[in-house]
């Protein structure tokens, strides 16, 4: 069972796709969040949850008090949970109303914009490098301050490093990056414009922080 841990959400039971997702467990949820909140950077910030599956991770962020939430996947079924877990996390939001409005948009998004002080939280269905290498070409102005990643431990470096190159320069100057690996996987190869800022193993799993540089 996957659950949101704390928050607005706190308790409530999350989905979890049949197959092709490896979801973070409690105990490494709790130690990100912990993490996070010492620094200061969950409440109201822009959060991007990469290789999201459930949304776990983001929603959890949600729940917590960001202000904005996307999350990035390109398996179909995967992304349909996605999309229920934050109707889910926007219905405590907003006591127990009825289902997030919006809906599909052109780029393939499902948008949820919050009532009340709710997060605005977004689905984008799409592989994450595609993802990133549009929002480069926009030229958004607004930048992420959180950025959660959680490839598939099979996902090979060199892509990875792909991943973080591309999020640079989509990065808050005071942004706070997370890549969690397989404790049997190299460490991430951090690109030109980010640097590192500890690591720690929870058994199988490692938490690699690093930040702007």
């Amino acid at each position: 069972m996957t659950r949101i841990i704390a928050g607005r959400a706190g308790s409530l039971r999350l989905e979890v796709p049949k197959a092709g997702t490896r979801p973070t467990s409690d105990r490494v949820r709790e130690a990100i969040f912990s993490a996070l909140e010492s620094w200061g950077v969950v409440d109201g910030a822009r959060v991007l949850d990469l290789y999201a599956g459930s949304g776990a991770l983001g929603l959890e962020a949600a729940s917590r008090g960001a202000a904005s939430v996307t999350l990035v996947e390109k398996h179909p079924q995967a992304a349909q949970v996605a999309s229920r877990n934050a109707k889910t996390v926007l219905q405590a939001w907003r006591g127990g109303a009825a289902g997030a409005a919006g809906g599909s948009r052109a780029s393939g998004a499902s948008g949820a914009s919050g009532a009340s002080g709710a997060p605005t939280i977004e689905v984008e269905r799409q592989a994450v490098q595609t993802f990133l290498d549009r929002e480069l070409a926009r030229g958004a102005s607004e930048r992420w301050d959180v950025a959660l990643i959680d490839p598939p431990y099979d996902l090979d470096d060199e892509s990875l490093t792909a991943n973080l190159t591309a999020l640079v320069p989509l990065l808050a100057p005071e942004a706070v990056v997370l890549v969690e690996r397989s404790s049997r996987s190299p460490e991430p190869t951090l690109p030109a414009g980010l640097e590192p800022i500890r690591n720690r193993a929870y058994g199988e799993t490692v938490l690699w922080w690093s930040e702007p540089a």
